[in-house]
């Protein structure tokens, strides 16, 4: 066998402590003789939730050579809460020890640079693997064949029971649910995520009427009793008698009939999507990855396919299914479907000419006009984040997961990370706040003039009176129209112009920090400088012969803190997307500046 290299691990230290121990504190000396796999995770990441299940059987099956050890380290701010740790950690059902690390001190020691990452540890203490990202639990599992039988050999194995301890289950009705349902009779449906189940509560929000699954994590169709989901979250009605659910780490969309409760397969293999896999076709023989919510848009099962950042749809005419948006880069980019970027799009609700989605990992509202492009009202991108009212240029929201339209034409956002449900009111271009104190709302229903909303980490269903501006609808509709900029046909220099915010500089560290995408309506405006590039500015061509169109321009810039003695500064992706109605005309203005952060001081 060949010589490996070996660097000792560091400590594992965390300011948060140690979940999932029975209170007792853990250190890799007690864990010496044992194979140890630290999984740096954070639970907002989609990547993170399929690792956790990757793991499971390398678990069960090494289960008294291999210990797992958490260590959670946070994006987003309410990730650093220790009580939401514990709620993630029970959500998930992980069922391995978990070190709370919300300073990433243990994630700096072994010098981590993605979520998630694996790193294997020898039964000696030294580090002999690190995987950064998805899909290697198969080389893992290889390794530590090799690991037990080398230091078996050796002697230096010690086979035994793991330091798990399972927490006390709690005797809650739901235990968090993930989203909710108006039935046509009044009642609710409600996807009891942690428990694997779907659950019809009466009018009333409390009382069970029935339980659809039996309770254990599994894949299995048949009556309500006989079922299995697999932490199940989205729901639609697809008819008056029967119910559509994303049925997430199955990577299947299931049907419930909703008067006999049987369960039966639309969509999906069981197996997740991989780069390579087809996009479309016969709907039982695609695989798909962590659909997250549904909603009927146009005749068909749209999906938040938030595994692999994209939108696709279920046929329900023909039982067929395909990518309807995204490219599977992460990101926030607007334009045509098959060019957009979505990250973790976890909710969507129809309207007529609209389906809208909150894309959680850029704390974004977005929609899809019936002609599929897609487009956004709130946020700019993967690392800005927060709580703040105000025009949508300047709105915040922190991870949302769910939206619902509302009568007047408005959206209410289940602002998860923020504990609040906010409204965004296309009409006047403002985000509000609607109610705060809520904690993890994951979905929002309407029942009348109120919204009734899924507190995920409450284990509960809360009504809300709407506010009387929220359901009043006006009776007259506003149009304005933008006039277009005069462009001389021919060469067209396009600038856009970026200077890093005070006391910041464009952050260079992983490879170039701008990103600069052209394209045009008609397709035939741009004879040349379409596409994507990483300066921001370039030299467009226009065809005389078409007088007008739209330009569309989507540009990325990267900063961070100019604080060399900060080990840790703060960055901000600067997004913004344009789209810029031009009319070509002789004596037009032969170049084109947009100001995405600064001043344009060029003279021309």
């Amino acid at each position: 066998m060949a010589k490996r290299v070996r660097v000792r691990a560091p400590k594992l230290v965390g300011r948060g402590g140690w979940i999932n121990t029975g209170d007792r504190q853990l250190g890799l000396e007690e864990l010496r003789g044992r194979i140890v796999i630290v999984d740096f995770w954070t639970f907002c990441c989609v990547n993170c939730l399929h690792v956790l299940d990757e793991l499971r059987e390398l678990e069960e099956k090494h289960a008294d050579t291999v210990v797992v050890i958490g260590v959670h380290s946070p994006k987003f701010v309410h990730e650093a809460e220790h009580a939401a740790v514990v709620d993630a950690v029970e959500r998930y059902g992980v069922e391995h020890p978990v070190l709370d690390d919300p300073e990433l001190a243990t994630w700096k020691q072994y010098a981590v640079r993605a979520w998630p990452t694996l790193v294997v540890i020898d039964p000696e203490g030294y580090v002999v693997a690190q995987h950064a990202g998805e899909g290697h639990v198969h080389a893992i599992e290889r390794l530590v064949t090799e690991l037990e039988a080398e230091h078996g050999a050796k002697g230096t194995l010690r086979r035994g029971d793991g330091p798990y301890v399972a927490p006390e289950p709690e005797p809650t009705t739901l235990r968090f649910p993930g989203k909710a349902l108006v039935l046509p009779g009044g009642t609710f449906l409600v996807s009891d995520t942690a428990r694997h189940q779907l659950v019809e509560l009466a009018a009333d929000g409390e009382t069970v009427v029935r339980r659809i699954g039996s309770g254990a994590r599994g894949f299995a169709d048949g009556s309500a009793e006989v079922a299995a989901f697999n932490e199940p979250q989205g729901l639609a009605l697809l008819d008056e008698a029967a119910v559509v659910v994303a049925d997430t780490v199955n990577h299947a969309l299931r049907r419930l009939d909703l008067v006999t409760g049987e369960v039966t397969t639309l969509a999906g293999t069981g197996r997740q999507w991989w780069q390579g896999s087809p996009t479309s076709g016969p709907a039982r023989e695609v695989d798909l990855s962590s659909p997250w919510d549904v909603a009927l848009f146009g005749g068909r099962v749209w999906i938040a396919m938030a595994g692999v950042h994209q939108l696709w749809a279920y046929d329900p005419a023909d039982r067929t299914v395909a990518v309807t948006a995204g490219t599977t880069n992460e990101g926030l980019v607007d334009g045509p479907g098959p060019e957009a970027w979505f990250a973790q799009p976890s909710g969507l609700a129809a309207t007529a000419d609209r389906l809208w989605l909150a894309d959680s990992e850029t704390s974004a509202l977005r929609w899809v006009d019936l002609d599929g492009t897609v487009r956004t009202a709130v946020g700019t991108g993967l690392f800005d984040f927060g709580h703040r009212d105000g025009p949508a240029g300047q709105a915040l929201f922190q991870h949302p997961l769910g939206v619902t339209a509302l009568p007047d034409g408005s959206v209410a956002v289940s602002d998860t990370y923020n504990h609040a449900l906010r409204r965004y009111d296309p009409s006047t271009g403002e985000v509000t706040t609607l109610a705060t104190d809520l904690r993890e709302p994951s979905d929002a229903v309407l029942v009348g003039e109120d919204i009734v909303v899924v507190e995920s980490a409450r284990h509960r269903l809360t009504r809300l009176r709407l506010p009387e501006e929220a359901v009043r609808v006006e009776s007259v509709a506003h149009r304005t129209r933008r006039a277009a900029t005069e462009v001389a046909p021919g060469r067209l220099r396009l600038d856009v112009i970026f200077q890093a915010p005070a006391g910041q500089k464009l952050d260079t560290r992983y490879g170039p920090s701008t990103r600069l995408l052209v394209s045009s309506t008609p397709p035939g405006l741009l004879l040349k400088g379409e596409g994507a590039d990483t300066d921001l500015s370039r030299t467009l061509e226009l065809d005389p012969g078409i007088t007008e169109g739209v330009l569309h321009v989507s540009a990325m810039a990267a900063s961070c803190d100019d604080d060399a003695d900060n080990p840790y500064p703060a960055c901000h992706v600067h997004q913004q997307d344009w789209g810029v109605p031009v009319r070509l005309t002789e004596g037009g203005a032969d170049r084109l500046p947009l100001v995405l952060a600064g001043m344009d001081d060029s003279a021309g």
